[in-house]
Order: C-alpha cells, then structure tokens, then sequence
C-alpha cells in the first residue's frame, strides 16, 4: 500500500502580539509618539508582531504612513481592529482583521493536558507477539499513555545565569526561561526573559520579564535604580527618583491587571 506524504499540514497555534491602541487618527501626533516609545523601551519591542487596534478611532487613518512608521522601528505590523472604512482602508494595505476576544488564562499543567488531548498518541509501545496489534489493542495503549502524559507533573522552566556584571551597551534574551543575573545590570544595559528576571546587584538599566505575554512574570532585584521596568509589554520608564523604600532597595515588580507594582523585598 502507498502512503501518500503532504506537503503542509494546519495545526493550530498560539501567537504572541503586541497590541498597539490609537486614540486618534492624527498621524503626526502618533508617529511621535510613537518614536518617544520606542526611544524609551530600546530594543524590547524590535521585530515584535504587532496588532494595531484602531477600533476607537472614528476619523480616517492614514495606514500607509502608519505602516512604514512602525516597519521603520522594526515592527512587523500582522493584523489590526478596525470597522467600517478604517477596516476597509487597512486590508487595502494588506492588514488582517483580527479577533482579541480574550481566552481563559492556563497554567503549565493546564497546557499539558491540552496538548495530549490535541495531539493523539500514534505510537504504542505493546509486548512482542507474533501477530501484529489489532486496532483496539493501539487505541487502549494510546489512551493509557495520554493518562498517563495528563498525570505527570510539568517540567520546570530552564534557566539561564550570567555571572558577572552586564556593562551598558549590552543585552541578554532568555529566550523560553528565567534569568539569572550575578552582578549589576549597568545604565545603558538590557535583560529580557520570557519568564522570570532575578538580578542579585543593582538594576540600573533596562529590565523586560514575561516578554511573550507571560503576565505572571516577576522582576527581582537587590537595587532597584531602573531606567526602565516592564512586564508582557506594559513598561514604565523611570525618569523621577524612586520612594525612599524602593530607591536602590531589594524590590520586586510585578503586573496587578494592566498597571506596574513595585514593592520591597520585605513586604
């Protein structure tokens, strides 16, 4: 018998966007601000997908300069939310009309079973007989398996560690983990993990956990003197001098719905 090989398959996937809300249609005013957002976040947001949701703006959106503005400051530009003529006037210009609505958070565990149940167990590992497995005996052993896939316990996120001293100018990327960081994180320097960020020294540059949407990310220092802090792409900059019980403390920052919290170590 042949088997005949695709050349594609569809599968389902999850893509991570930034979505970038407009208040107005005065083009102008949004490529500077623009420009000031990407001055201040540095690289965090370079070759980020982004979904440019233009749902409160009623007034007409001029997408070919729009566009070319944020390609300008490398961010592909996938998808937006539009209506009416503004929706129209996007796919003209090859924009996707996307759906945010939002889905139920999972936890690791949550995504393991997930996944064995989306992705049906083909192979069997079955005692040596003469006879070859019949069909029940294949579909027994693949549901023994996914139970067995759903009970265990998920694996621990890797990490990654930098000894010594990050010196401005350089930038570290824990992609898919935790980062740990031995030393100070200079003015000028960036750390971004998708999970957690841990800096046992001073933070005196730029610091991006949960940079995939992670919104359970945490940023840990022993110093907190940041230049910028954010957490799944809600970011602040830090340009006024912190509260006296945060100021080069140990802190911890962390994302309470759509809002950056600083907190000492100690609460």
């Amino acid at each position: 018998m042949t088997t005949e090989t695709s050349a594609l398959d569809f599968k389902s996937a999850t893509l991570y966007a930034i979505r970038v809300v407009l208040q107005h249609a005065d083009t102008a005013d949004l490529i500077k601000a623009l420009d000031k957002r990407m001055t201040d976040a540095g690289a965090f947001f370079e070759n980020e997908p982004v979904v440019i949701d233009a749902s409160r703006v009623e007034d007409s959106v001029d997408w070919v300069a729009l566009i070319k503005a944020m390609r300008d400051h490398r961010l592909p530009v996938i998808g937006v939310v539009a209506q009416g003529e503004n929706l129209a006037a996007a796919q003209a210009c090859g924009l996707t009309l996307v759906d945010l609505s939002a889905s139920p958070a999972r936890n690791a565990s949550d995504t393991k079973t997930a996944a064995a149940a989306a992705e049906p167990v083909t192979t069997a590992v079955l005692t040596p007989v003469s006879n070859k497995p019949t069909a029940t005996q294949i579909k027994t052993a693949a549901s023994k398996a996914q139970s067995q896939a759903a009970l265990e316990p998920p694996l621990a996120a890797p990490t990654m560690v930098v000894r010594g001293p990050l010196r401005s100018g350089q930038r570290v990327y824990a992609r898919n983990s935790d980062l740990i960081v031995m030393g100070v994180v200079s003015q000028g320097a960036e750390v971004i993990a998708d999970g957690n960020i841990h800096i046992y020294g001073p933070l005196r540059g730029k610091a991006m956990a949960g940079a995939h949407g992670d919104t359970a990310a945490r940023i840990f220092t022993t110093g907190l003197d940041a230049e910028l802090v954010a957490i799944a792409g809600v970011y602040r900059v830090i340009d006024a001098k912190l509260p006296a019980d945060l100021h080069q403390l140990p802190a911890m920052i962390s994302l309470d719905k759509d809002a950056l919290r600083m907190a000492p170590l100690d609460q």
